[in-house]
């Protein structure tokens, strides 16, 4: 049997490779895990996000060649049950999660660069107890509370970015899966196909 389960959420706007190693690197630190990949519904901070389905998508390319990998749409399941306010908290989801998962331990895979805010999330008390966090390092993020870095940094923002100015992106930060499913359904912009 499957032990932990693993949960690991984000914008994932885009997914890239500083997130797949950080589910390669969770993977060879916890041994035989679950993973559930949580795309989030909105962002907490009513940023704009690309559309859910399509962020999903892109996550099923970067990470659906992961073992014991699964992508969920528990977000929007319960954004869409009990529309609110401030959207789908991450405690929320984790309740649900416990529900629909009972008896499993769960972790919440983090990066150290959500350290800084942590404490600023609603019921970050009852998140850690819910499932304790395993954080991983990240280059330019460093927190006492954190290991060494050993994730890159890449941001989300700064992939956007190159993806509408149409710079040049480097290779190395996106799986190709992921590159060929933003062209296929014209993401971010501006962006043309070379």
């Amino acid at each position: 049997m499957i032990g932990e389960l693993v949960v690991y959420g984000g914008s994932f706007d885009p997914p890239h490779m500083a997130h797949v190693l950080a589910l390669c690197a969770a993977r060879a630190h916890l041994g035989d895990v679950e993973f559930l990949v949580l795309p989030s519904f909105s962002h907490p901070f009513a940023k704009q996000l690309a559309p859910f389905d399509a962020r999903v998508a892109l996550c099923v390319q970067a990470f659906g060649w992961i073992p014991g990998l699964r992508v969920s749409h528990i977000e929007a399941e319960l954004a869409r049950a009990e529309p609110a306010e401030q959207g789908v908290r991450t405690v929320h989801v984790l309740r649900a999660l416990r529900t629909q998962f009972p008896g499993r331990r769960m972790r919440l895979l983090l990066g150290s660069d959500i350290l800084h805010d942590a404490p600023k999330w609603h019921r970050w008390d009852e998140v850690c107890a819910l499932a304790p966090p395993l954080v991983l390092g990240r280059q330019g993020h460093e927190h006492p509370d954190a290991p060494p870095a050993i994730l890159p940094q890449i941001s989300s923002r700064e992939v956007r970015a190159r993806l509408l100015d149409g710079s040049k992106l480097p290779e190395e930060w996106l799986p190709a899966g992921v590159l060929q499913c933003i062209h296929a359904l014209q993401l971010y912009g501006a962006y043309k196909r070379p």
